[in-house]
């Protein structure tokens, strides 16, 4: 188990998973692969400050999985 999972955090993801995203993710899903909580996932899209780049539509986040990918050296 890892330790953010043994201290009630938020379970990471692994390069699996992250290589199958789809084009772009939900807010919750590029918090989750950046460690990032829901608050400051949220806190930082709204100030334009998400550490990689972040579309709005309407009411809605969506993290591109390109610049998600690249931030974490996952890029093909």
């Amino acid at each position: 188990m890892r330790e953010s999972e043994e201290a009630g955090g938020a379970k990471g993801m692994s390069r699996e998973e992250l290589l199958v995203l789809p084009v772009a993710v939900d807010l919750e899903t590029g918090n989750r692969a950046l460690g990032l909580g829901r608050s400051k996932g949220y806190e930082l899209a709204k100030r334009g400050q998400y550490p990689c780049k972040v579309l709005r539509l309407g009411n809605a986040y969506r993290v591109v999985t390109a610049d998600l990918l690249a931030l974490l050296g996952l890029a093909a």
